[in-house]
């Protein structure tokens, strides 16, 4: 099985470096797949979840807020503006910053409000938009999901 050098980092950390045999994401045209031998590319990142496939058929999931996307015949990077494993995502207090962030707007006093609001709510509205897509439980798991025989 042919594989690729895969790196995705953010401002803070470098959240996965290794050999993978495809990327899916988010693109700015749409959902992209990158497999090893991909014709070089570098897109803009909407906000949701990046899956990576491992060599040992497992897969990572690592949330990010936006950023960029560059591909490479055997190597891909993601350059995330903020960046979180699906496994260190916590529920309660992504609900306690949505409610917060509610807060604000029935109180909003300025166009910064808003945008605070955005900022916070924003990223809770896509977690569940992609546990339901992906169809995995709360919290994320990194399992790799049955295949159906």
């Amino acid at each position: 099985m042919s594989t690729m050098q895969c790196d995705v980092v953010s401002v803070q950390e470098s959240l996965y470096s290794g050999t993978v045999t495809m990327l899916i994401a988010k693109g700015a045209g749409g959902e992209l797949g990158i497999m090893p031998g991909h014709a070089p590319l570098v897109t803009l990142l909407k906000p949701g979840t990046i899956r990576v496939l491992l060599e040992n058929g497992t897969e990572e999931l690592i949330y990010v807020s936006g950023g960029v996307l560059e591909v490479q015949p055997h190597v891909v990077t993601v350059l995330a503006d903020t960046a979180v494993r699906a496994e260190n995502l916590d529920e309660a207090a992504i609900l306690e910053a949505r409610k917060h962030a509610e807060q604000l707007l029935a109180n909003q006093k300025s166009e910064l409000d808003r945008a605070v609001l955005w900022v916070v709510s924003g990223p809770y509205n896509q977690f569940r938009s992609q546990q339901n897509s992906l169809k995995l439980g709360w919290p994320f798991s990194p399992e790799k999901k049955k295949k159906k025989t």
